[in-house]
């Protein structure tokens, strides 16, 4: 008896341990992905050390690891559209309201966004200065200036830029913040042909973004007459989903602004027949929420997981020195193979801290998502290898040190694979056609992402919004994929009986 008491007083000290070990570390966090998802999001972001909470609500410290991730993508980015011949510019932040009220759909759509200065010191501005929540109105003007015939175009320019969006509720970090980095490109042309074509090149760099990089499976299609950017001509988006809430996300977007902006702002050219003509113009856009998208999918009960492609260290070499080993031989063997790693083009680090054990280490660096981890101890050293853990799936696995580089690069490479499998099984089984009302109702209810047939029609559109409008929020179009099943003659619209003329995604969205 007094030994089972014991060994139970025992026990329970090392619970406690654990629990004070834990809270002085900050290691582990305290919900879980399947419990509660919007606490889980907001412990990674923080814990992942991505972000950094600010005292302005909406607005976060984006922390190096973020911004490497960023750097990244955009590095891929601006190379490709710079093959296009896209130049990089830059516009001013302030927006003065005479210009800004100019197009009337397009401000309509973001006035209750908009951010007024109103203040110079403590003195009133005779005329309040608007803060950039899009640049449309910032940059036209002086395409008007700068096009006057038709040598001088197609005129393509981007700039990588924050903007400012204030007025929403539920902040929530790179999802919805109220500043935010992104890039936006503005594109003028002579011909529609040329406009649209632009637009779907760019679409597909969106696609390689979150497929190639981010691993995450995405939907090319058009957004609704009703959906579509304020002002444009049609929309076209990557549509991501997130099983764990049932909620679409608008991952970027490639807009046709069609000739409406070159009407307000007065964008001619003289063809070369010498007649006036107007522009057709495109506007792009993908932020910093592409990174809430990958934590969203990819992050686990441990914390971040991120695709090798994109993380700021591929590769954590942790030494496991035990009592009386050989600490300078393994110390020694961990710096050889970031050096080797590093040489072969892997961005690869060790961790020789010696204020934390390996153990902390472990959970430290998981919980930032690094891709692969590995351990080098006695045995290892004795071995002549090293020990390999996985982040995606915690296989572990010795490897040869002899042929360390090549097997680095085939987990890599088979964790990024991985990553995007898992990623569009779990979105494909949340899928569901839905051909009636009742269908698209059950399917709603288990968190789905609906594909129906629909009449294509504005104000059935808004009735199902406002017939599924709850609590967590109304079911709307996501976008109509461009890869559309088979329409059979005859098949009606799942919400008013019509006609359908084509297929579309529906859901709740973020």
């Amino acid at each position: 008896m007094a030994g089972g008491e014991a060994k139970k007083a025992s026990t329970n000290a090392n619970n406690r341990k654990k629990k004070e070990v834990k809270k002085e570390t900050g290691l582990g966090l305290s919900s879980k992905k399947d419990d509660n998802f919007g606490e889980w999001y907001s412990e990674v972001v923080v814990s992942g050390e991505l972000i950094e909470y600010y005292d302005i609500s909406g607005c976060y410290i984006l922390r190096p690891w973020t911004m490497s991730i960023w750097e990244i993508i955009q590095a891929f980015f601006d190379a490709e559209i710079k093959k296009m011949k896209i130049k990089n510019c830059y516009f001013p932040l302030f927006v003065s309201p005479g210009v800004l009220q100019k197009e009337k759909d397009h401000i309509e759509g973001f006035a209750p966004e908009v951010a007024w200065v109103t203040k110079s010191g403590q003195s009133d501005l005779d005329v309040p200065i608007a803060i950039r929540p899009t640049s449309e109105t910032v940059m036209y003007p002086y395409f008007s200036k700068w096009i006057r015939g038709h040598r001088d175009l197609p005129l393509k320019l981007n700039q990588w830029c924050n903007v400012v969006r204030w007025e929403f509720s539920n902040p929530t970090p790179f999802i919805r913040s109220r500043e935010f980095l992104w890039q936006e490109g503005h594109t003028a042309f002579a011909t529609k042909e040329e406009a649209n074509k632009e637009v779907l090149e760019i679409l597909e760099l969106y696609r390689r973004i979150y497929e190639d990089y981010l691993a995450i499976p995405v939907v090319k299609g058009k957004k609704s007459e009703h959906e579509k950017f304020a002002g444009g001509l049609y929309t076209t988006s990557v549509e991501a989903f997130i099983p764990h809430t049932g909620r679409g996300i608008q991952g970027a977007t490639s807009h046709c602004l069609g000739q409406n902006f070159a009407k307000m702002f007065e964008i001619n050219f003289e063809n070369d027949k010498g007649e006036k003509a107007m522009v057709w113009q495109n506007s792009w856009a993908y932020s910093t929420r592409t990174i809430g998208v990958m934590v969203m999918v990819h992050g686990d009960d441990k914390g971040l997981v991120l695709p090798p492609k994109i993380a700021a260290v591929q590769v954590i070499v942790i030494p496991v020195p035990y009592k009386d080993a050989d600490t300078k031989g393994i110390f020694d063997a961990c710096d050889a193979t970031v050096k080797a790693l590093n040489e072969s083009g892997f961005r690869a680090e060790s961790d020789f801290r010696d204020n934390y054990s390996p153990g902390w280490k472990y959970s430290h660096w998981e919980m930032k998502g690094v891709p692969l981890r590995i351990e080098i101890g006695p045995k290892d050293l004795a071995n002549d290898q090293v020990r390999a853990v996985r982040r995606d799936n915690s296989a572990k696995s010795d490897i040869p040190r002899a042929g360390l580089v090549e097997q680095v690069k085939d987990m890599l490479d088979d964790i990024q694979q991985s990553l995007f499998d898992v990623a569009k099984q779990n979105r494909d089984a949340c899928v569901q056609v839905a051909r009636t009302w009742d269908e698209f109702m059950e399917a709603l209810n288990q968190k789905k992402m609906i594909l129906a047939p629909w009449c294509e029609e504005e104000e059935v559109e808004k009735d199902v919004k406002a017939r599924t409008k709850g609590e967590i929020g109304a079911a709307k179009t996501l976008c109509s994929p461009f890869e559309q099943p088979a329409l059979d003659e005859g098949t009606l619209c799942f919400a008013s009986g019509k006609p359908a003329k084509k297929w579309t995604y529906w859901g709740r969205s973020y």
